[in-house]
């Protein structure tokens, strides 16, 4: 019984954990922040590419949840900058193998290494930078990751649960 309630518990806790890292300029007034608009130069292709869409619609939908107006970015109290930063990461799959044999404090072993592949990974990040000082007053960063293998459905739904769970925790609770 104890075992069923154990992994229960795990479970949740894992269930729980966050999806997004923030920071934040204790300094900086959030509650006189008004207006914002996306910074400019954010395509630098010229373009918008999908998920670049997929943020902007994110990010629209939770400034005005926030109560702030979008504005030209001449006129906005807030730039909000974001973008996908590649990462690359080994990951490992499929099995190792190994065998031991020993007498009492001795033993000897041999093992092969599991195999391993590179990933290539996006981890979203979203700033926001008051634009009468270009300082970066706020900040969020996924921790869980876009890969090229993921269908459009999940990417949107991934975007819009990472966005929203960004703007969750802003403006941060200052003490």
């Amino acid at each position: 019984m104890r075992i069923p309630a154990l992994l229960l518990a795990l479970s949740l806790l894992a269930g729980c954990a966050s999806k997004v890292v923030t920071d934040y300029d204790a300094a900086a007034s959030f509650e006189n922040y008004q207006t914002w608009a996306f910074a400019p130069g954010l395509q630098a292709q010229g373009f918008t590419s999908l998920d670049s869409a997929r943020v902007k619609n994110a990010v629209t939908r939770e400034m005005a949840a926030k109560q702030l107006r979008s504005v030209s970015s001449e006129q906005a109290d807030l730039l909000v900058a974001y973008q996908v930063v590649e990462e690359e990461r080994l990951q490992s799959y499929g099995f190792s193998y190994g065998l031991g044999f020993g007498h009492r404090p001795f033993g000897w072993g041999i093992a092969s290494a599991p195999p391993v592949r590179e990933v290539k990974e996006g981890k979203l990040v979203v700033e926001l930078v008051d634009r009468a000082s270009e300082k970066v007053v706020w900040r969020a960063a996924s921790r869980r990751y876009l890969t090229e293998d993921q269908s459009p459905e999940y990417r949107s739904e991934l975007i819009d649960e990472l966005v929203t769970e960004m703007f969750n925790r802003f403006p941060p609770e200052t003490r």
